[in-house]
């Protein structure tokens, strides 16, 4: 199976996207559709054995749309004309050789390749095929960029708008309301002058509705085109019907004015939806346009498409990374925070990996180019973004079938206000057909329809900015409500890897200064983790290693060497001292009550004498703390779960504020945990990182996959965290409970606002106060209740993710929690040297 998200130019309500599933759905090979209006796209998921990309495309234009290929990142487009025909779509990401490069010369600076420019594709390239929802093959026009849409809305509604006001001018309305007679020219009736300035009015800012309802209608699903077309058509043909063939009032300025009002909330509402996507458009621009690369010797500057695997890419200070890859010479620090949300640069060296569309600092650096075009990160988070913004939550899937049946429920309603009025109270056939052309125009679905949408989308994008990916809109709407969190100690509340967390020296001999010099001295050159955790606190310490000579492994117990020609340094466990027939003194009591704590403990002998021992522990993360109380205080149970004996899980739970302990859990056992936390009614969400937490993530109702996780973990779970901080855990609840309130707000303000209008719009009270709702009042009332509920979506943009951190006293820092008892116990208390 292959997932594809395309662009879909041309629907302009949540019907039109429910229109393209129904239709797609039915064909061979067609295994999911899930279409989305607000972003223009749709995931599709797809057969690859029995369809192509080229035949989904196909399907899409059957159903009177225009696809112009899969929306991807600007790093991975070759050219403008491969993105308009979506040949990046499909086949080779990345062209095989370097055809069109210029010669170059050892003594030049790195070569230009101009970009290749295809005529009218501009502005598609810079949006690289993103926010396209409203385009109309016939009425804005195919392709076109969001600015574009927005500026033939916009002359549209100037146009319609200069030609209603004469009209409203010359209506009886205003005649009775401002008791002013406009004059008529000489021979012209005010009905014909009207006619003629209406049409123009209401065939030109109107045909972009039109295409639409014709383009719903023929993929068998109602929207809010349809009624708009009904009530201006409708409302224009009476009157053209009354102007030439039958004696009766017209209402030009209803069509006219109705029209106005439509394309200004259009409007409004076109560029509230925008914002929508902002997360995801800056997502795709991230990447830089151009790499300096090494090519046979020569530094030469190409495309960021044109990067292969295996290229050595220059970077510079201030540069962006344009692809992933390893550092191979040279260091400096990084800004990541566009990708993990961490805001302090990291530092990189050689062998450090780097990720494409980072910002380099000060210093300069080559690396070699591992992941390229799909594979990167950007890449890779940019689609787990889309996939999630088009996936429909179940209040949506409700919405989405409610609004159907209120277009039905819309027209159903309006021919029968006109039968009531007409046919029962015997009001005039004006009087009852405005009514029922009101009734039409203030049922537009769109309120109810964007009601999730556009709150899943402010809320994915933003998590997205903040280094949390949510893989579908239910795991957004679930997140905000669970009750528990089971976190995995090792590589979640800790660090995964052995730290030294203290030292311990002869009251009478060396210093812990010296001590570390000479051990740190015997263990350079040294990849066991011991030998690296001791190598990193000398780094910590500012420590340099003396020169080592006569250097002997023991295995399984330790090493020996000769530092500066001095000193004879033996380092290893208590057997290994006792057999060298080593001088014990009150290091060895006091190693004892640290090993007995659940370390491991390396003793150090300095001329036969055990001068220190290094107590090794897997660290607590400096945030841990803080995360488990942000999430007791919004009250959720916090459970740990640990393969660690019930004595060393307690302590480090209590010394964390954990009440609930999960000790002595074997790999395979970790998901039946959560099923007893299920079991208790809780709503459970699981957090772990390793290849064995993928039963228990898929077991949770929402599984969260930490940064540093495994590819198992990641693909096993619902939300995954890019950076390795416990703390986000809190910030994926806080924004989901968030999104959940911005969606139920809207879905109340949608159902109350038509529960009222439709009523009211059909003269409900006419009869006891006279209030009447005309149909351009109506549309005013329609395009501001769609532009409330993408407004209060937009205003989840206020919520402060990036502030849900530890004030400094609530922080344990890395030297604290290196002295601190919040250590995991390890699983062995032997030092073994290879």
């Amino acid at each position: 199976m292959k997932t594809a998200v395309l662009n879909i130019d041309g629907m302009m309500s949540v019907c039109d996207g429910l229109g393209v599933e129904k239709r797609l759905l039915t064909r061979p090979g067609i295994l999911g559709v899930e279409a989305n209006f607000l972003s223009g796209t749709a995931t599709v998921r797809y057969d690859e054995s029995k369809v192509t990309l080229a035949d989904v495309k196909r399907m899409i234009a059957e159903c009177s749309y225009h696809c112009s290929g899969e929306q991807v990142p600007l790093h991975i487009i070759r050219t403008p004309s491969d993105l308009h025909e979506g040949r990046y779509a499909e086949g080779k990401e990345h062209g095989s050789g370097h055809k069109g490069m210029p010669p170059t010369s050892a003594e030049s600076p790195p070569e230009t390749a101009p970009p290749p420019r295809h005529a009218g594709h501009d502005d598609r390239m810079a949006e690289a095929g993103a926010q396209a929802a409203m385009a109309h093959e016939m009425g804005h026009g195919g392709g076109m960029s969001m600015e574009a849409m927005v500026q033939d809305m916009q002359r549209r509604f100037i146009v319609a708008l200069v030609f209603a006001i004469p009209v409203f001018i010359y209506s009886p309305l205003f005649t009775q309301v401002f008791q002013i007679q406009a004059p008529l020219p000489s021979g012209v009736s005010n009905e014909l002058l009207s006619f003629i300035l209406a049409t123009p009015a209401v065939l030109y800012g109107g045909w972009v509705f039109y295409v639409g309802a014709w383009r719903a209608l023929k993929n068998r699903v109602l929207n809010m085109a349809v009624l708009v077309s009904l009530s201006v058509l409708g409302g224009y043909a009476f009157s053209v019907g009354a102007t030439f063939f039958f004696e009766s009032e017209v209402f030009y300025e209803a069509a006219s004015l109705l029209l106005v009002f439509v394309l200004f909330g259009h409007l409004m509402e076109m560029r509230a939806r925008a914002g929508t996507s902002q997360a995801i458009r800056t997502l795709m621009n991230l990447a830089p346009p151009r790499a300096t690369v090494i090519r046979d010797g020569r530094q030469v500057e190409l495309s960021t498409s044109d990067v292969l695997v295996g290229d050595i890419v220059v970077i510079r200070p201030g540069d962006k990374v344009p692809v992933d890859g390893v550092v191979i010479e040279g260091m400096s620090e990084v800004d990541e925070s566009m990708i993990t949300g961490e805001s302090v640069p990291v530092k990189k060296s050689e062998r450090d990996e780097v990720i494409g569309a980072t910002i380099n600092k000060t210093g300069s650096f080559k690396f070699l180019a591992t992941k390229v075009g799909r594979d990167t990160a950007l890449a890779q988070i940019v689609k787990l973004v889309q996939e999630a913004q088009n996936s429909k939550a179940s209040s949506q899937r409700l919405a989405d079938r409610a609004s159907q049946w209120l277009v039905i429920a819309a027209i159903a309603a309006s021919i029968a206000t006109f039968f009531i009025w007409y046919g029962v109270a015997l009001e005039p056939l004006v009087f009852a057909t405005t009514l029922a052309i009101t009734v039409i125009v203030i049922a537009c679905p769109d309120a109810l329809g964007l009601a999730t949408p556009t709150a899943v989308m402010v809320g994915t994008g933003l998590g997205a900015m903040n280094g949390i990916l949510y893989k579908n809109a239910v795991a957004l709407e679930e997140a905000g409500k669970i009750n528990a969190v089971i976190l995995d100690k090792t590589g979640t509340l800790t660090l995964g890897q052995p730290k030294v967390v203290e030292i311990v020296t002869a009251k009478d001999g060396l210093s812990e200064a010296e001590v570390l010099r000479l051990v740190a001295s015997v263990e350079q050159g040294s990849e066991h983790p011991l030998a690296q955790a001791i190598l990193e606190k000398a780094h910590e310490k500012g420590v340099r290693p003396g020169n080592v000579t006569d250097f002997d492994a023991i295995p399984g117990h330790g090493v020996s060497a000769l530092v500066d020609g001095q000193r004879r340094v033996l380092i290893g466990n208590r057997k290994l001292m006792r057999d060298r027939q080593i001088a014990f003194t009150d290091v060895d009591n006091r190693a004892a009550v640290l090993q007995g704590a659940g370390r491991t403990v390396i003793l150090a002998a300095v001329d036969g004498r055990l001068e220190g021992a290094f107590a090794v522990a897997d660290a607590v993360r400096p945030t841990s703390r803080e995360a488990v109380r942000r999430l007791t205080s919004m009250d959720i149970q916090v459970a740990m779960l640990t393969g660690d004996n019930r004595a060393t899980a307690e302590r480090i739970a209590a010394e964390l504020g954990i009440n609930t302990v999960f000790a002595d859990v074997l790999p395979g056992d970790k998901a039946a945990k959560v099923w007893e936390l299920q079991g208790q009614g809780k709503r459970v969400a699981m957090v772990g990182d390793g290849i064995n937490d993928g039963p228990a993530l898929a077991q949770a109702d929402v599984g969260i996959a930490i940064g540093a996780g495994t590819d198992v973990a990641m693909e096993t779970a619902d939300v995954v965290l890019t950076r390795s901080d416990p703390l986000d855990v809190a910030k994926v609840v806080l924004l989901s409970r968030a999104t959940r309130k911005k969606m139920q707000q809207n879905l109340w303000w949608a159902a109350g606002y038509n529960m009222i209008a439709f009523p009211i719009a059909a003269g409900i009270l006419y009869p006891s106060i006279g209030l009447i709702l005309r149909p351009e009042i109506a549309a005013i009332a329609m395009s501001g209740s769609s532009l409330v509920v993408a407004l209060n979506a937009l205003s989840l943009k206020r919520v402060k993710v990036k502030e849900l951190v530890p004030a400094p006293e609530d922080v344990l820092l890395p030297e604290q929690a290196s002295s601190s008892s919040q250590v995991t116990a390890a699983t062995t208390t032997s030092v073994r040297h290879t």
